[in-house]
This record gives structure tokens, C-alpha cells and sequence, in this order.
């Protein structure tokens, strides 16, 4: 089956495509590698899936933005005369991340945010033989809820930042989409995720990073915070999990009270305090972080904490990796790429 992946150059994105590609499936990938953090990076694991996978991997550099990009990607004719087909499922991952710097650049989170996804709709609702659309969305959609753990449920009509009034209004976007046009689409709200070839905005490629470079680390809200750290492997098992499992379309349905847009959490269901997390950074670094301590910072939360009972029974959803296992597995990545 060829599908696309949209920002396969990022974190998330590279790791799903690798496990695509891996057990069989093409890939055409879009990213428009922007600057918000080095592009190096993303050529760097765009290089991996080409060098791995040249016959299987097609890349398009493009912003999804732009509605033509997507059309180029579809019509590229990779896949075209394979026996698994034309482009069948998305699984939309582009997307301009990060809660605090949507403070400072609302219209970069704008255009990726809502107008990328508008036009991913558009594509799939036009696209011949599209069965699924997965995409992603994020743990931030709870905002400032003080119901732990957090569930699907759960209203999430408060947004704490732009970014995670972005990520709302793409589920509800979704949701309309199935409900005029009948493509079944999956949400997944992916919560704190880490592990090899990550994000350098997020707290385990920062902190590591300081220690080697024997800088302080900035910890917000004196370190009082707790995340819901998720492995990446763990993660894509959901996302190809998810992308295995559509929703029926609404034509069989069994009754109006099942939809054929489904969300779930995708996390580990084991919040860790962030001044335990750093201990196990520093026991996988073999050093000690100088630390700085700081007040909280605008649109960040005290804590998250995934419910994930509904993706354990719908797709078998079972994140295997402990955070000290994990984190061992960052840093080891980290000196290799970085040459530490």
C-alpha cells in the first residue's frame, strides 16, 4: 500500500515512515523542512530513509500550505504501477510545533496549523480511493484540566496557547469533514514524546545537550511540573495501529451514535515528575546538570497524564518503554550523532 506522510522529515514523521517502510508499505513524503529548528536534522533523516529504502521512498519538498504541493505528491506517479496501488491512506504529521513559540510567531502556527490541515481535508475528500485519514493532534488540547488522568471525554474547550488552540480546532475541522463528506478519519493526541533523532526544543534533547556542553538547565516552575514521557516506538506502534483500524465509513455505521472520527490518546499512562526525569538523564550521561530554576512559563501546564484505555481496547495500544530505558537510548543516540 503507498501512503502519504506529511512532515516526514520531522521527529515523529521519519520514525513512522522507517516502520512503513519497513514492513512492506511505500511511502511519498512531504515536508517543507523550515528553520524552526536546524534543517540539518531533517535532511539527516530524510538521508536515512533514502539510503535504507530507495526504491520505496519518494520525497516532496513542499509546504502543505500551498494545495498544490499535495496534488504534486499524489500525482508524482510513485507507486502508480506497483501492484499495492495509488496513494490509499495520509497520515498527516506537519504541523508547526511548540507551545512557546507560538507565543512569538502566531502566523507561522496559523498557516501550518489550519490552513496545512484545511487543505489536507480538501485532498482527501477529493482523492479516488482514499480509505483513511489519520493525523495528529496533541496532549496540549486538555489545557489547564485538573482531572487526572486525562480522557478522551474530557472537555477540552480551554486552550492554554495558540498551539493548542490549533490542534482543536483541527479535530473539529476533522470531525465536520466526516460528518459533510463520510472519509473516516483518526485523531491522535500524542503526549510528550522522546527517543532517538528528536526534537532540539524538547526537554530531553535540551537538558542533554546542556550537560554535555557543561551549561545550566533551565528548569520552569522550580521543577514543580509532570509529563507523561512517551517512547517513540512506543508512539508509532499507535499511529500504525491506528492506521490499520479506520473507523467504519458512516454508510455502515450500525447507528448514529458511532462516528467514523475517532480520537485517542496516545501517551504511556505514567506521568513522571520533571526533577525524576532529569536524575535519569544525568544517570545515562554519567554527569551532573548545573541547575537553573525558573518561574512557570506562559502556556505551559502543571502536568499530563494520558488515559489510554480506549486506544488499548480499539488497537491494542501497550507502550512497553520505561523512561530510564528510553532516556538511555536518547543519550546513546545523541553522543553518536552529536560525536560526544
Amino acid at each position: 500500500m503507498t501512503i502519504l506522510v506529511t512532515g516526514v522529515a520531522g521527529f515523529i514523521g521519519f520514525h513512522t515512515a522507517m516502520a512503513l517502510l519497513g514492513r512492506g508499505d511505500e511511502v511519498v513524503g512531504v515536508d517543507n523542512l523550515n528553520a524552526y529548528y536546524d534543517p540539518a536534522l531533517k535532511r539527516a533523516r530524510l538521508g536515512e530513509l533514502s539510503k535504507t529504502f530507495s526504491k520505496a521512498f519518494h520525497f516532496i519538498e513542499g509546504d502543505i500550505a500551498d494545495p498544490d504541493v499535495l496534488s504534486r505528491a499524489a500525482g508524482s506517479g510513485f507507486g502508480q504501477g506497483s501492484d499495492r496501488g495509488s496513494v490509499r491512506a495520509i497520515i498527516h504529521l506537519a504541523a508547526q510545533a511548540g507551545v512557546r513559540y507560538s507565543l512569538e510567531n502566531p502566523a507561522t502556527y496559523v498557516r501550518s496549523n489550519l490552513v496545512g490541515h484545511a487543505n489536507v481535508l480538501e485532498f482527501a475528500r477529493h482523492a479516488d480511493g482514499l480509505d483513511h485519514l489519520v493525523y495528529a493532534s496533541s496532549s496540549s488540547v486538555y489545557g489547564g484540566n485538573e482531572k487526572q488522568p486525562f480522557a478522551e471525554t474530557d472537555r477540552v474547550d480551554n486552550p492554554v496557547s495558540l498551539y493548542a488552540a490549533t490542534k482543536r480546532a483541527d479535530e473539529l475541522m476533522s470531525h465536520t469533514y466526516v460528518h459533510l463528506f463520510g472519509l473516516p478519519q483518526t485523531g491522535l493526541r500524542f503526549f510528550t514524546v522522546y527517543g532517538p533523532w528528536g526534537r532540539p526544543d524538547m526537554a530531553a534533547w535540551l537538558f542533554v545537550e546542556a550537560i554535555f556542553e557543561g551549561r545550566p538547565i533551565k528548569i520552569y516552575n522550580e521543577g514543580r511540573m509532570a509529563r507523561d514521557f512517551t517512547y517513540i516506538d512506543d508512539i508509532v506502534a499507535g499511529v500504525l495501529a491506528a492506521l490499520d483500524n479506520p473507523p467504519p465509513r458512516p454508510d455502515r455505521l450500525p447507528d448514529a451514535s458511532v462516528s467514523a472520527h475517532r480520537i485517542y490518546n496516545l501517551g504511556n499512562n505514567a506521568p513522571v515528575r520533571l526533577m525524576d526525569m532529569i536524575a535519569q538523564i544525568e544517570k545515562a550521561a554519567g554527569r551532573e546538570a548545573v541547575k537553573e530554576f525558573h518561574p512557570m512559563q506562559p502556556g505551559d501546564v502543571l502536568e499530563t497524564y494520558a488515559d489510554i484505555a480506549c486506544a488499548r481496547k480499539d488497537l491494542g495500544f501497550a507502550p512497553s518503554t520505561s523512561l530510564a530505558d528510553g532516556l538511555e537510548r536518547f543519550v546513546a543516540w545523541y553522543r553518536r550523532y552529536r560525536g560526544v
